[in-house]
C-alpha cells in the first residue's frame, strides 16, 4: 500500500548497505512524486506537502480524526495521496454499493499485489484458475464443515486450558496481549493444521508463533513499497515461516482440517511438491486466521475487565444457558456448546460486535482498472485508471447519528428486546451496512464465522471457570501503525491475573 512511517527504518537506512538502498529509494520517491492536478469531474484532491508520502504521516497520527476533518472540508468523497498511492475515499454509506458492485473496480488485482509483497506469492497475479479454485475452498468455512471445525476447536481449547491454566489455583499474573497471543495461536493452528507427529506440538507451535509475531509486526511495512531489504531480518523470518509450512513439513502434522487439505490438493496441481511458494500460500492462510482474532480477543477481555457490570451480565447469560441445557460446571471442561448455542448468547455476541466496532480500522479497497464515472449524490465523480478506491468503515462505526456516544464501550449496543439488534438509521433511512469489520462483497472475510466462534468459545470458558481481574488500571490506546489494515493492536500491554474458581 505504501503507507508507512520512516522512523522505525532509520537503523537500516543508516547501515552501509542501507545507504545505497536509501539513495535508490529516495530517487524512486522523487521520481514518483506526482505533479498531479485535479481534472474536471474528479473528487477534491488532497496531496499534502510531502512528495510521495502526501498525507500519510498526518493520517497515521489520527486516522479517524484526519478523515473526519477531510469529510467536513470536502464532503463524503475525496482523493488523498498516501504513500505514493492516490486513494479515493467513499464515506457515504448509501454509496457503498456503487463501489462494491462496479465491475471496473477490482478486488483481486489489489489483493494479489498485497499477497506478493507480504508473502511472496507470485503465481496468483498471472493465473486466474488458481485464484478461482482456491476461492472455492472457502465454502469449507461454512455449514457442516464449520460445525466440524467448531467441535475440533472446542477440544483443542479444552486441551490447551487443561494443560496450562487449570493448575492456576492461586492467582497468576501475566500480560494480557501475551496471554492472547499464546492461547489463540495454539488453538487456531491445531484446529486448522493439526498437531505435530514428530516431537512436541507445544514446542513446534511456540517456535512458529514467535516467528509469526515478529513477521506480523512488520506487516504494514511489507505491504508498502519499501524494499524488504530495508526491513531488518523480516525476510529471513518470512523464509523460516514459509519453510516450516512447506509440503515436506506439513506432512509431519496430523489432523489437517478439510479446508487445508483441499487447499493443499489444489496447490499441488499448480506447483511441484517441493516449491516453496506452497509454504507461502499456507503462511498467508495462517496469517489471515490469527492476525485479527488475537487483537479482537485482547480488546474483548480488556473491555470486560474494565467493565465488571458487563462481565456480570455475560456470566449470568452463560450460567442461565448452562442450567437450561442441563450442563454443570464440574472439574475439567464438561460443558459443550454447538455453533447454534453460541449464537443464542446475544449479550456475548453484542460484546464482540461492539469491540469490532470500536477497534476495527480495516478498509475495503478496489483497484480502478479503467477510467470510469461513479454515480453518487449530490454529484457524479470521475476516477482514474490505476488509482485505488476505498470504503473507510470507521467513519461509519464512529458516526454519532448511527451510534449514540460512539467512543463509549456499550456491551449491549447490539441487543434490542432480548434479541440481536440489526436496525440502524442515518438521515432517517435504514442502513444496509452498519457494521463492517470483515469487509463486504467479494472481499468479505471468508473466515469470519470461525473467528467469531473461537472468540466466543474462549470467553465462555474463561468467564465460566476463572476469576479474572485487571491489574494495570490505565487506559490503553491503539497502535495506529495498522491503520487501514484490520483490528488495531494495543500500543502497550496490560497486566491481568486469573485463577480457577473455587
Amino acid at each position: 500500500m505504501g503507507l508507512f512511517s520512516l522512523e522505525p527504518l532509520l537503523p537500516q537506512l543508516l547501515s552501509f548497505q542501507g545507504l545505497a538502498l536509501a539513495a535508490a529509494l529516495l530517487l524512486g520517491v522523487l521520481c514518483l512524486s506526482s505533479r498531479r492536478t485535479r481534472r474536471p469531474g474528479e473528487p477534491p484532491l488532497i496531496k499534502g506537502w510531502l512528495p510521495y508520502l502526501g498525507e500519510a504521516l498526518n493520517f497515521q497520527k489520527n486516522p479517524l480524526g484526519f478523515m473526519k476533518t477531510l469529510q467536513k472540508q470536502h464532503g463524503d468523497t475525496f482523493t488523498v495521496l498516501l504513500g505514493g498511492k492516490y486513494i479515493t475515499f467513499i464515506l457515504d454509506p448509501f454509496q457503498y454499493q456503487s463501489v462494491i458492485k462496479n465491475r471496473k473496480l477490482s478486488f483481486r488485482i489489489f489483493s494479489n499485489k498485497v499477497l506478493r509483497k507480504a508473502f511472496s506469492i507470485k503465481k496468483l497475479e498471472t493465473n486466474d484458475d488458481l485464484n478461482d479454485e482456491l476461492h472455492i475452498c472457502y465454502q469449507l468455512l461454512q455449514g457442516k464443515s464449520l460445525d466440524i471445525l467448531t467441535e475440533n476447536m472446542m477440544q483443542n481449547l479444552r486441551q490447551v486450558l487443561e494443560l496450562h491454566l487449570l493448575k492456576a489455583t492461586d492467582w497468576v499474573m501475566t500480560p494480557l496481549l501475551a496471554f492472547c497471543n499464546s492461547v489463540m495461536f495454539e488453538i487456531t493452528f491445531t484446529t486448522i493444521y493439526g498437531k505435530s507427529l514428530a516431537g512436541s506440538t507445544k514446542t513446534f507451535t511456540t517456535e512458529l508463533r514467535d516467528y509469526y509475531l515478529k513477521f506480523d509486526d512488520k506487516f504494514p511495512y511489507l505491504v508498502s513499497d519499501i524494499p524488504i531489504e530495508l526491513l531488518g531480518n523480516v525476510k529471513s523470518i518470512r523464509n523460516k515461516l514459509i519453510k516450516n509450512l512447506t509440503s515436506e513439513h506439513l506432512a509431519k502434522i496430523q489432523g489437517w482440517s478439510e479446508v487445508v487439505q483441499m487447499r493443499q490438493d489444489i496447490l499441488e496441481k499448480y506447483y511441484t511438491l517441493e516449491d516453496l511458494e506452497i509454504g507461502a500460500h499456507h503462511l498467508g492462510f495462517l496469517w489471515a486466521s490469527v492476525t485479527n482474532t488475537i487483537p479482537t480477543m485482547f480488546w474483548a477481555m480488556y473491555y470486560l475487565l474494565q467493565h465488571p457490570e458487563a462481565m456480570a451480565v455475560l456470566r449470568d447469560e452463560i450460567d442461565h444457558f448452562l442450567q437450561s441445557t442441563g450442563q454443570k460446571k464440574g472439574s475439567g471442561f464438561p460443558i459443550h456448546l454447538t455453533r447454534e448455542q453460541l449464537d443464542s448468547l446475544v449479550y456475548l455476541e453484542s460484546t464482540i460486535l461492539e469491540v469490532l466496532r470500536l477497534c476495527s480500522f480495516s478498509s475495503i479497497f478496489r483497484f480502478v482498472q479503467d477510467d470510469l464515472t461513479i454515480h453518487s449524490e449530490p454529484q457524479d465523480y470521475c476516477l482514474r485508471k490505476g488509482d485505488l478506491v476505498a470504503i473507510f468503515p470507521p467513519a461509519l462505526h464512529y458516526d454519532p447519528e448511527i451510534f449514540e456516544a460512539p467512543e463509549e464501550f456499550r456491551f449491549n449496543r447490539f441487543v434490542e428486546d432480548g434479541k440481536k439488534k440489526t436496525t440502524f438509521f442515518k438521515k432517517g433511512k435504514k442502513l444496509k451496512c452498519y457494521l463492517m469489520p470483515f469487509g463486504t462483497g467479494a472481499s468479505k472475510c471468508p473466515g469470519r464465522f470461525l473467528a467469531i466462534i473461537e472468540i466466543k468459545q474462549l470467553l465462555v470458558v474463561l468467564l465460566t471457570y476463572f476469576d479474572l481481574e485487571i491489574i494495570d488500571d490505565k487506559p490503553i490506546e491503539a497502535n495506529c501503525s495498522r491503520f487501514l489494515f484490520g483490528i488495531q493492536h494495543p500500543a502497550s500491554d496490560v497486566l491481568f491475573r486469573y485463577k480457577v474458581k473455587s
